[in-house]
């Protein structure tokens, strides 16, 4: 689907504590795909939606974004809703879901311990961001889920992170695109009240306004 510059091999060893806690991973639970998770959706997509990083029992264990947590529910329930997606998603990637000029990807390619990757291996993931979008010239609008995502979509980008910055429900022009920020539609953030589905849904209206 996409020029291999585009998405991390999925034995991608440039980091090596996520490529040591993959290796674990895969010790234990060896039918999982462990590796770094490709893209999903739509190549020509207008609408890209970056999050942050995959889930351990999530898309590491399924080897597509947001498939197989309580996230991936959220955001592909709230994306068919706006007609970006076909309301086939059933948390499996051999299910019937199909994104229509939408594409899902992450800042950083493979599972990191506690969900939380270190600000170089960020940094060294991003050279796949960029290239995802780069070879994705129809994208006009990102969502980004989370400051962490934003603010590598903003560097990707090329953009400055004073000139836009994070905050739910912001909007932000750097080049081209621009970008809907949203907090990330993890369990914790619904759970605490941080995120509402309202919320949430009202972002990907605001994108789709956008987008026409």
């Amino acid at each position: 689907m996409a020029p291999d510059c585009a998405e991390a091999p999925q034995d991608c060893r440039l980091c090596p504590r996520l490529a040591a806690f993959r290796d674990a991973a895969a010790a234990r639970e060896p039918g999982w795909f462990n590796g770094a998770v490709p893209s999903f959706g739509d190549p020509k997509a207008r609408l890209m939606v970056v999050g942050l990083a995959p889930g351990l029992r999530g898309a590491n264990r399924t080897g597509r974004p947001f498939t197989g947590d309580f996230a991936g529910a959220l955001l592909y329930g709230t994306l068919a809703r706006h007609g970006f997606a076909n309301d086939a998603f059933d948390a499996r990637p051999d299910d019937a879901l199909v994104l229509t000029d939408c594409l899902v990807t992450n800042a950083v390619r493979c599972v990191p311990p506690e969900n939380k990757p270190t600000g170089p291996e960020i940094a060294t993931c991003r050279r796949f961001l960029a290239a995802r979008i780069a070879a994705t010239p129809t994208v006009r609008v990102i969502v980004t889920l989370g400051k962490i995502a934003h603010d590598s979509v903003v560097r990707a980008l090329g953009g400055r992170l004073a000139a836009a910055p994070f905050g739910h429900g912001a909007v932000a022009q750097v080049g081209a695109v621009t970008l809907c920020a949203s907090y990330h539609c993890s369990r914790y953030n619904t759970n605490t009240g941080r995120l509402t589905e309202p919320m949430f849904d009202a972002v990907f209206a605001e994108a789709r306004r956008r987008l026409g």
